[in-house]
């Protein structure tokens, strides 16, 4: 994120549009934020883009890189790229422990941190590493350790083996004796209890009425306690008793998608997010890419796109925003109904064909016909196009790892998917 007011190099956006130079830094959060690691995208591969990030995070300053992958897990709700952001600063010799136990926040990121390293074969493990490892491992019950406790290649028994973590007390130390025994209690989950043929129905009755299903598990399974014909009444609770901090919005564009009838409950969960954020005041114009490459999916096993990202933003800044036109960008420029939510989605897709990104056209005549305080553009910056400066505030919102971005003048440059993009605006404007 910064200022960049640069001229042409002679690089160019995969669509042809003229690129523009950025630093190191912003480079590496560029491929960082948007990262579904190993996921090919439209342009490029998802190896090459891990590379670059390898490459980048191996000459960017550490404490550069320490900040990029707390802001990559905490901010944007990313997994796995903080994990290799992880690997490379111990190369370095720059993961602190404190820094490897903060990034651990699941019990698998333990030996998926482990693989990582090893991704190009074993080799010893750093001493702040394994004491890491072990501050982390120390920080899980034993519901969370059965739960992720399964037969791949590094095993958590292989963590304790390498970490030698110091139990706090008896429990703890009966606790893991037992995994490694591969004695622990069978998780009460979703998964487990299906698995054992129960059914689904009562399983999900049961896991709703004892809040036991997680938000982001809830609205993955939306389709499945529909279909099993679980309350919709209890649905509709459990929903709102959920805790929702790790959820992209887009994910509850997701839900909505399977769950049509729960499509209130559902958008209203999605913008409790806002609570408590700054308004952006003054006249502010969303403009939304919905060029062919934002249909692109986010991963190969995923239904979503980079457009439904894109959706997901649009709609909690209009909520945001005093005063708000949405106005979509392909081959042309076309302006969409000031609606809300989820219906603002459906505008902003149904607006025109997914063609070209003709970015520099619909910059140029927004600012030929419109006056504006701000204006914030959704996209993966693959223009075809020579983007100019904002009349206004000019902030680019770039939804892709792709390399080359694009924009000249003063435009204030973000990256990722996460409602965190929220608070960067307010704070930015409130430093002016």
């Amino acid at each position: 994120m910064g200022l960049v007011n640069l001229r042409a190099v002679g690089t160019t956006t995969h669509e042809g549009g003229a690129s523009i130079p950025l630093t190191k830094e912003q480079q590496l959060r560029r491929a960082v934020m948007c990262c579904m690691l190993w996921e090919n995208q439209f342009y490029e591969s998802g190896q090459s883009i891990a590379d670059r990030i390898t490459q980048l995070a191996s000459v960017v300053p550490v404490l550069t890189v320490q900040q990029i992958a707390r802001d990559a897990k905490h901010k944007f709700k990313l997994r796995h790229v903080p994990l290799l952001l992880l690997t490379i600063l111990a190369e370095r010799k720059a993961a602190p422990k404190e820094l490897i136990a903060d990034l651990i926040t699941r019990v698998d990121d333990l030996t998926e941190l482990l693989s990582l390293y090893w991704l190009k074969g074993k080799k010893p493990i750093p001493a702040q590493m394994k004491k890491g490892l072990a501050l982390a491992f120390a920080k899980f019950d034993e519901y969370q350790f059965a739960k992720y406790n399964r037969a791949k290649a590094i095993k958590l028994r292989d963590v304790i083996r390498l970490a030698h973590p110091k139990p706090k007390d008896d429990a703890q130390k009966d606790l893991w004796k037992r995994l490694i025994a591969g004695e622990l209690k069978t998780p009460y989950t979703w998964e487990t209890e299906l698995s054992a043929g129960k059914d689904k129905k009562e399983v999900f009755t049961a896991l709703l009425s004892e809040n036991k299903l997680g938000a982001l598990a809830f609205l993955r399974n939306l389709r499945n306690m529909l279909e099993a014909g679980v309350d919709i009444g209890l649905m509709r609770s459990a929903l709102a008793k959920s805790k929702k901090d790790r959820i992209l919005p887009y994910q509850f564009i997701a839900a909505a998608k399977y769950a049509p009838s729960l499509e209130p409950d559902i958008e209203s969960s999605m913008l409790e997010c806002l609570a408590g954020k700054d308004r952006l005041f003054g006249n502010t114009i969303l403009l939304v890419d919905v060029s062919g490459s934002m249909d692109d999916k986010i991963s190969a096993k995923s239904e979503l796109t980079r457009l439904d990202a894109a959706c997901g933003l649009a709609i909690i800044l209009r909520e945001q925003c005093e005063s708000c036109r949405v106005i979509t960008f392909s081959s042309t420029a076309v302006e969409v109904p000031p609606r809300r939510g989820f219906a603002l989605k459906d505008a902003i897709n149904q607006s025109q064909p997914h063609g070209g990104t003709a970015l520099g056209g619909a910059i140029d005549l927004i600012n030929k016909t419109t006056k504006y305080d701000r204006i914030i553009v959704i996209t993966d910056e693959q223009a075809r196009d020579s983007v100019n400066a904002p009349h206004g505030l000019g902030y680019m919102v770039n939804v892709a790892s792709y390399q080359h971005a694009v924009g000249f003048g003063p435009w204030v440059r973000v990256d990722g998917w996460s409602e965190a993009i929220i608070d960067f605006i307010t704070e930015s404007e409130k430093a002016d």
